[in-house]
């Protein structure tokens, strides 16, 4: 069965057309080449963050449907992992498959601002992002190295072979729907492994359309599979994707709780795992700071996809002497850029929450601010928009005992602390039990040093508030995650190191 649908587009401009090109848009399952059906006939619904209506059923695989996927990948492994990487990269696969995702970025934008509610820019700038990794990995490939070891013994040599580790599981987020399949997928590709990959519930379309794609660019049948399922069976499809004997790679981007469930699973086994998981990132501004460019900044670092991304700033310590000030200056940039509404309006920056789930939380967290002396300088409720909607908020007089300072928040909230000295910043940055992004902005170069190194996060941003890009290594410490994903160090998650002692000489 084909599995294409026509997509109903809500627009409050002509940038769209009354509805998408169906060619890239997919409802069955990918397994093996093929699209299929569940083998029970079920569907789950896809919704419209923004106004909560259906826009399309997709099939609902089980573990019966990801057994299948998770044997074709074995399959084509045995093929895939033998082919060279010049041949799996160059000219008819890999690179086509860049190029034509690049080229069909008006349908993956449009879809994205649709099922996810992004604004179409940070849509656009998701896809173009998204196919920086494939671009990347793609000439990667070629760069994956083995090793000539000097031995003390003269009738032996020692090489060491790289080789990829096998099937590997992708379980990713909705929130970059695109770019966090082809941040895993690209590499996993690129050093001869296949993937199962199961997409988030809510976002299934961006990983059923580079499907499509692969297939169109002569990726062999079975190297990329998709398996979508509901909330209610993914707990299901993630234990067969853990557990499976043929799966010798995990690679999950979501919450920690999932995380070190997937982890017991991978446990069993002794499975390779790589996992980003979540963030409670601070954003500290030292007396010394450019106030101007720190509030600019902060309204990045914060408000980027409406609050949603991993690496977010989910708590702001403002050093006493600059403090009022930066309050100040964020509050009128608040309201100067940002905009909240429907995603195909050019002028909006702040589209909908992914759920009623998410806009409780923001909610919840503001009103237990205020109930321990918090003070709301902007926002601080739902917005008119739409029920998903919610104001971008700014609140200080905010204290290490509340929610907001204690949890990652994951949406328009940006609470700000007031502290003393540099000590105590470091202090309550690294209170917390995860360790994803760390952001701080001073202009004293030995302050820099001190508090780079001091951080207990995976990445830092110095003097800026953005700092994810492909070829720069992604991850974090502690709770937050194992191994890095994206630059040249993301490749070495989807190999194995093979030690060859060649004696007799």
């Amino acid at each position: 069965m084909s599995g294409i649908l026509r997509l109903p587009c809500r627009m409050a401009s002509t940038s769209c057309a009354s509805s998408l090109p169906a060619s890239l848009l997919r409802s069955a399952a990918y397994v093996g080449g093929s699209w299929l059906q569940s083998s029970d006939s079920t569907t789950f619904p896809v919704f419209d963050p923004a106004t909560g209506k259906e826009l399309v059923r997709v099939t609902d695989c089980g573990p019966r449907e990801c057994r299948e996927a998770v044997t074709a990948a074995a399959k084509a492994f045995q093929s895939w992992r033998d082919v060279s990487s010049k041949v799996r990269t160059w000219p008819n696969r890999f690179t086509h498959f860049v190029f034509l995702f690049i080229q069909t970025n008006s349908i993956t934008t449009c879809s994205i601002s649709i099922v996810k509610g992004k604004p179409t820019k940070e849509a656009l700038g998701e896809i173009v992002y998204a196919a920086g990794f494939l671009e990347w990995f793609a000439e990667e490939a070629r760069r994956i190295y083995g090793d000539v070891i000097s031995v003390p013994m003269k009738d032996r040599r020692a090489l060491v072979l790289k080789q990829p580790v096998g099937v590997a599981s992708i379980i990713t987020p909705w929130n970059f729907p695109s770019a966090m399949i082809t941040r895993k997928v690209g590499a996993a590709l690129a050093a001869g492994c296949t993937v199962v990959v199961k997409p988030a519930e809510d976002t299934p379309l961006s990983a059923l359309a580079l499907a499509e794609l692969a297939h169109q660019a002569g990726i062999p049948a079975g190297v990329y599979n998709v398996v979508p399922c509901s909330r209610e069976k993914a707990p299901a499809v993630g234990e067969v994707l853990c557990t499976d004997p043929s799966v010798g790679k995990i690679s999950f981007t979501g919450s920690t709780a999932t995380g070190k469930i997937l982890l017991r699973y991978a446990a069993d086994s002794v499975k390779r795992v790589s996992m980003e998981l979540g963030g409670h990132a601070p954003f500290i501004v030292f007396d010394s700071a450019d106030v101007d460019k720190a509030a600019a900044g902060a309204l990045a670092s914060k408000f980027r996809n409406s609050g949603q991304t991993c690496v977010c700033t989910n708590r702001f310590l403002v050093q006493k002497g600059i403090h009022d000030s930066f309050v100040k200056k964020l509050s009128l940039l608040m309201a100067k850029e940002l905009r909240v509404g429907n995603g195909f309006d050019d002028c909006v920056t702040q589209g909908p929450l992914i759920n009623e789930r998410a806009v409780d939380k923001v909610e919840h967290h503001v009103k237990d601010a205020v109930s321990q002396g918090a003070q709301i300088v902007a926002g601080g409720k739902r917005s008119d928009v739409g029920k998903n909607f919610y104001e971008p908020t700014l609140i200080s007089n905010v204290t290490t005992q509340m929610l907001c300072a204690r949890e990652e928040t994951f949406g328009p909230l940006a609470p700000v602390i007031k502290f003393d000295t540099e000590e105590e910043a470091i202090a309550i940055a690294n209170s917390a039990n995860v360790g994803l992004a760390g952001y701080f902005y001073s202009q004293d170069p030995a302050q820099i040093w001190r508090v780079a190194e001091r951080l207990e996060v995976g990445m830092v941003g110095v003097n800026e508030g953005l700092l994810s890009s492909v070829e720069c290594p992604f991850g974090g410490v502690k709770q937050s995650g194992l191994g890095r994903e994206g630059s040249k160090y993301g490749v070495d998650e989807y190999l194995e190191v093979k030690y060859v002692c060649f004696g007799g000489l």
